[in-house]
């Protein structure tokens, strides 16, 4: 069961965002997306809910 909200890594004007579900503001913006799911990966572990990775 998801608790928390999904984090999304998706492209952003200055790279690439870490964003939780229905949140205006991105919780990370880096310049890879590599970097992006490193840093979305850990947010689900504290928060119970999933990781979505768009685009490549």
């Amino acid at each position: 069961m998801v608790k928390g909200k999904n984090q999304h890594v998706a492209k952003h004007s200055e790279g690439w965002q870490v964003k939780g579900s229905g949140n205006s503001k991105a919780t990370a913006v880096t310049n890879t997306q590599a970097e992006a799911i490193k840093i979305a990966r850990e947010i689900p572990k504290n928060q119970q809910s999933e990781l979505i990775i768009h685009g490549t």
